[in-house]
């Protein structure tokens, strides 16, 4: 058995490290010794400020969180590590898996999955954003030369104009309200503008600003039976939104997109799906979504600057002692 450490959510607003005893593994199973996991800005957050509504609580587990909302609850899912233990094909390798901030985890062998070469483990930790922003390229569905916007240049909006960025003929523009996300959209080779400036007439928009003015520019950019995904998940917001006006003249479509289903006609399991999010990130460009690193210890602090906004980052990397 090994003596590890894990954060877990207390209360909604704040957060401890608390010490957790994993078993040896068993037949089929791998220890992992963490090196690197991230906090995602959008869906972390509201569990951290205890914003996720009790009809959701069942939906939201995450795969192998510990304890019940509002808390206390060990959550998370971005966690790329070193299997010290297991399988010899799998020993030594670094894996990504759905697992919460922890020291040393155990798990079978089947919900590991390989780093390939080329990517680099911290990056690694973005696998489980770039399989939403996959799963969202899938649901809408572009077009050969589309004129595409992302409203919300986070985490999610970003991974997903990344990806947009190599489509055939495609105009891709980021639209945020912040105007510091103009270099992540330069990094990422697409255009950019505030959401004022924003262009229109679009083919489609992919809306991940998680603020429901944001839904609502992205129905006024588009084109005469234009799309708008939804991305965006509010907790327990209440989202206004006026479909009076020229939403049904224009023919105007708004479909959800989320990660926890997969299109059927796709043909694709949830596996190959996070393979594809983790071939993805060979691109550099991904390195643009990294905007700040703390050490594992420091997390109890960190979280709720996270949450509050007085940390900005898109996707911040907590460090592990032994990682790289």
């Amino acid at each position: 058995m090994v003596d590890a450490r894990a954060f877990w959510v207390t209360s909604p607003g704040s957060g401890e490290l608390r010490i957790e005893t994993v078993p040896a593994p068993g037949p089929g199973e791998v220890l992992v010794r963490t090196l690197h996991t991230g906090v995602s800005r959008g869906t972390e957050t509201l569990v951290f400020q205890g914003r996720v509504p009790e009809s959701q609580w069942g939906s939201m587990r995450a795969p192998f969180q510990d304890g019940d909302f509002p808390g206390p609850v060990k959550y998370g899912y971005l966690n790329v590590g070193v299997v010290e233990k297991g399988p010899a094909e799998l020993a030594g390798r670094t894996v990504f898996a759905l697992y919460p901030h922890q020291t040393h985890y155990v798990l079978p062998e089947s919900s590991v999955t390989p780093v390939p070469d080329g990517v680099p483990a911290h990056r690694a930790v973005l696998t489980g954003t770039v399989e939403t922003a996959v799963n969202a390229v899938w649901d809408a569905a572009p077009q050969l030369g589309d004129r595409i916007t992302v409203v919300g240049g986070g985490m999610v909006g970003s991974s997903v104009a990344a990806i947009l960025a190599g489509f055939p003929a495609a105009d891709v523009q980021l639209v945020d309200a912040d105007p510091a996300r103009k270099a992540v959209a330069d990094a990422l080779g697409v255009g950019f503008a505030l959401p004022e400036a924003a262009t229109g007439d679009r083919d489609l928009v992919i809306h991940a600003s998680a603020n429901p003015a944001g839904l609502a520019r992205s129905l006024e950019l588009l084109r005469t039976e234009g799309t708008v995904v939804e991305l965006s998940w509010y907790g327990d917001r209440d989202v206004p939104l006026r479909l009076g006006e020229n939403f049904h003249s224009r023919r105007l479509t708004i479909r959800s997109s989320q990660v926890g289903g997969i299109l059927p006609q796709r043909g694709r399991t949830y596996a190959e799906r996070l393979r594809l999010a983790l071939e993805l990130l060979r691109d550099d460009r991904f390195e643009a979504l990294l905007t700040g690193r703390s050490g594992f210890g420091e997390l109890p602090a960190v979280m709720p600057r996270l949450a509050d906004g007085s940390l900005p980052a898109l996707c911040h990397v907590i460090d592990y002692p032994g990682g790289n």
